[in-house]
């Protein structure tokens, strides 16, 4: 028990080191920025399930905007779709639903044609594929067959010509997909950022990385066969909880950091598939057709990442939401519990294949310790709960005991915030190199504070699948591809504290289990039943905090998941009139500086000391702004209605003389003579700022 315990410890730390150790090593790529080339045909596709007009909806606009980020005649993009399972082969609804999916697809292929007159056989932008349900033996119910696997197995069978009656409703001429290369697959909640299909086919493209193929062992043994990229968390309109904050990763666009260390990428060449990335399309198929049993395998996304060799592009990001809240997050992890047991086959010399018979294990070494240290990090939480338990009651010295146990979670985030604090960038004060070290050991040392309250509940919950996953496997051969969606509702009440209580019951009955036992064996080390010794009442005030931490666990888990609301400011009179004071001023610089002279366009500056001097340029995001100036002018009560629309009819008048190119205003120009400043170049960031003003400015003169 305490050997498993350890192994947390030592995996943080062997982590830790490989990234300081080893440089990262950026995977080769070819250059597709200006398009794909023909024979790079890539289908990009969302697995999904119909299940109300509202997610149809939501399903559209996610396939129209992963296309308007990745757009290329040689792209195309599809819905992968399946019912949910019912006692039925179809239900009621079904038929609006397929009606409601076809006319979408239909209209974004009138919305976006491939070409004014597209040919016979030319394959369009977007496609609807929708497999019915089929009828399961032993689940014994109607299901689409193998649920993601099985969608994306038929899928590639399509895409070859094979099996194309496996799908109900085929919307879109698929005639010319029989030339796809590669498939790129995400999940509903997966953002692919603009251009990012360029770089992952780049990557799978590249000499270097082409799979290999080992015909007798009937995998990829050199090269990749799928290419994982790094997965980050996105930035979210909804109010974000405590537990995201706390337990996801930092949100957000990070253009300045490329490659980062992972160990099995930069140590042994691989990585690890989690079902979000790009495959070759003939590689997959030779490594994974007819491979794996039906109706067992429900983490199949590492086994696919072994069979057909995966590799990490740590520089490419894609994006989701982290859970918000921890109950959430549990169910997540529940299911990669048993999807995890149940390949657990796969660490034995001999693996069931498709017919049910035994073959010999292909999978390398590397490969089965993926599937081991998953395994053992599932029984992580139960080994180091009995760890401290045992230690309580038969270590003299629990105290000390306890420390160590604690230095599993506290030692890796002290010794990454050691380092830090000597590797102090040569720009940057001390003051705030030591500031950010300690926000960053604060927010850690939290999350290590948080799973140790999370112990017990996550130790019997852990355990719960475990025993859940092995029962079915051996007994029931039944639900083993249980998948039920993880929604999050919000949770405001006092109802939500109390269930909090009822699901995560084994950690407040284990804290007072174990604070019973742990005074009962402190007693029997004495003479007396109710003096205790010293070191016994030192020992004690070391077990307490973590017993009254498990005791408090729901309450904490309750809280820390409450969604976050900004509290509306409420000022003061004077506060009020201040900034009023500063707006007419600000309102001023527009007023007295644009004018006829500058022929509407409001200089760039101008400057008091010395001087007065006024800078006459301009730049798109200046007039932008200075549109929106207007605006917040006329909601002040600085101008009237009219002034509003004689300023902004002035600002447009002089903007239809202004040369441009290609649609693009140019980045500086002489407000007087409106010549274009050298030298001449479009700025992507001005464009942007002046086309989110004229959208404000549109629904505001609206």
């Amino acid at each position: 028990v305490t050997l498993l315990s350890a192994t947390q410890l030592a995996t943080a730390l062997v982590n830790w080191l490989a990234t300081i150790l080893v440089e990262p090593k950026r995977m080769p790529r070819m250059d597709y920025s200006n398009g794909l080339p023909e024979t790079m045909q890539t289908l990009v596709v969302i697995p999904s399930m119909l299940s109300s007009a509202e997610g149809i909806e939501s399903l559209l606009e996610i396939l129209e905007v992963r296309f308007l980020g990745n757009r290329d005649q040689h792209l195309h993009f599809a819905l992968l779709t399946d019912f949910h399972d019912a006692s039925e082969p179809t239900q009621a609804t079904d038929q609006a639903l397929l009606q409601q999916a076809r006319a979408g697809i239909e209209q974004l292929n009138a919305k976006y044609p491939v070409s004014e007159a597209p040919l016979p056989d030319q394959a369009e932008r977007f496609f609807l594929l929708h497999r019915p349900r089929t009828w399961n033996k032993q689940e014994k119910l109607w299901m689409g067959s193998e649920r993601k696997r099985g969608k994306l197995g038929d899928l590639n069978a399509l895409l070859r010509g094979q099996h194309q009656d496996r799908f109900s409703l085929i919307v879109g001429n698929i005639s010319a997909l029989t030339q796809v290369k590669y498939v790129i697959t995400l999940d509903t909640d997966t953002q692919l950022p603009r251009d990012c299909a360029h770089q992952l086919v780049g990557a799978m493209a590249h000499p270097l990385n082409r799979p290999r193929f080992d015909t007798q062992k009937q995998c990829v043994i050199s090269g990749y066969g799928i290419l994982q990229p790094r997965m980050a968390a996105s930035i979210s309109g909804k109010n974000p909880s405590r537990y995201s904050q706390l337990c996801g990763e930092e949100p957000g666009i990070d253009p300045y950091t490329r490659s980062i260390s992972d160990v099995y990428q930069d140590l042994f060449g691989e990585g690890s598939y989690i079902g979000k990335g790009i495959y070759d399309l003939d590689a997959f198929e030779s490594s994974l057709n007819d491979r794996l049993p039906e109706n067992q395998i429900l983490s199949h996304d590492l086994l696919e990442g072994c069979y057909a060799r995966s590799g990490l592009l740590s520089d490419v990001y894609m994006y989701e939401e982290s859970p918000s809240r921890y109950d959430v997050d549990m169910r997540r992890r529940e299911r990669w519990i048993r999807g995890d047991w149940q390949i657990a086959h796969w660490l034995l010399p001999w693996v069931p294949n498709a017919n049910g018979k035994s073959t010999p294990n292909p999978l390398s070494p590397l490969s089965r310790w993926k599937i081991f240290d998953n395994l053992r990090r599932s029984i992580e939480p139960l080994a180091i709960m009995f760890t401290l338990l045992m230690g309580w009651c038969f270590i003299p010295n629990s105290l000390t005991w306890t420390f160590a146990v604690l230095g599993i979670f506290f030692l890796p985030p002290l010794f990454i915030a050691l380092l830090s604090a000597f590797r102090k960038p040569n720009e940057m004060r001390i003051s705030h190199h030591l500031h950010s070290v300690l926000r960053d050991l604060t927010h850690q040392l939290a999350q290590a504070l948080f799973r140790i309250a999370c112990l017990p509940h996550e130790a019997v919950f852990n355990l719960s699948a475990l025993l859940r996953s092995v029962w079915r496997m051996l007994f029931t051969r039944r639900r083993l591809l249980e998948w039920q969606l993880s929604e999050e509702k919000p949770q405001h009440d006092n109802n939500e504290f109390f269930r909090s209580y009822r699901t995560m019951w084994a950690a407040p009955s284990i804290a007072i289990f174990s604070a019973f036992i742990v005074i009962t064996v402190s007693t029997q080390k004495t003479d007396s039943s109710f003096i205790l010794p010293s070191d016994s009442i030192i020992n004690l005030a070391g077990t307490f905090p973590i017993l009254l931490l498990w005791f408090l666990s729901p309450a904490i888990a309750w809280w820390i998941s409450l969604p976050q609301f900004t509290p509306e400011t409420t000022l003061e009179p004077e506060q009020i009139s201040f900034l009023h004071g500063i707006a007419r001023r600000t309102w001023a610089f527009f007023d007295h500086f644009s004018t006829v002279d500058d022929h509407w366009l409001i200089p760039d500056n101008f400057q008091e000391h010395p001087g007065p001097v006024t800078a006459h340029r301009t730049s798109p995001t200046n007039i932008g702004l200075s549109l929106l100036a207007n605006v917040s002018a006329y909601d002040f009560g600085f101008i009237n209605m009219g002034q509003l629309l004689k300023r902004s009819t002035d600002c447009f008048a002089t903007l239809d003389k202004l040369e441009r190119h290609k649609g693009h205003f140019y980045n500086w120009y002489d407000t007087q003579s409106l010549h274009v400043l050298a030298p001449k170049y479009i700025s992507s960031v001005d464009s942007g700022n002046l086309a989110g003003h004229l959208l404000t400015l549109r629904l505001a003169l609206l």
